[in-house]
């Protein structure tokens, strides 16, 4: 089964940037919907940028659009989320996620299936004001 790890998480100033990675072994990331979630101290975690199987659709979550991209790179099974414009709101835990149902739409990133998505161990980002 594929293992994730998460890298590029750091302190950042409001209105900088960051770029998040994550690498894939064990099965090359095409196989899988990927996706980012984040969570914050007592708050519910939530789907960041997620991708279909098929890799044709791309879902943001509202309070990120605009501003984060996600993209993946198959050759280096790695995932990327470039991060702009960085709100002290977006201060959290990231987590990279991956899920093996094909056909499954981007629309998993409001609901991942705990029997099935495999997750990182998360980076830490943190955006000062």
């Amino acid at each position: 089964q594929v293992q994730v790890v998460e890298l590029g998480g750091g302190l950042v100033q409001a209105g900088g940037s960051l770029r998040l990675s994550c690498t894939a072994s064990g099965l090359p990331i095409s196989n899988y919907a990927m996706g980012w979630f984040r969570q914050a101290p007592g708050k519910e975690r939530e789907g960041v940028s997620c991708i279909s199987w098929s890799g044709g659709s791309t879902y943001y979550a509202d309070s990120v659009k605009g501003r984060f991209t996600m993209s993946r790179d198959n050759a280096k099974n790695t995932l990327y989320l470039q991060m702009n414009s960085l709100k002290p709101e977006d201060t959290a835990m990231y987590f990279c996620a991956a899920d093996p149902r094909a056909g499954i739409t981007e629309s998993w990133c409001l609901s991942p299936d705990p029997r099935f998505v495999s997750w990182g161990q998360g980076t830490q980002v943190t955006v000062s004001s």
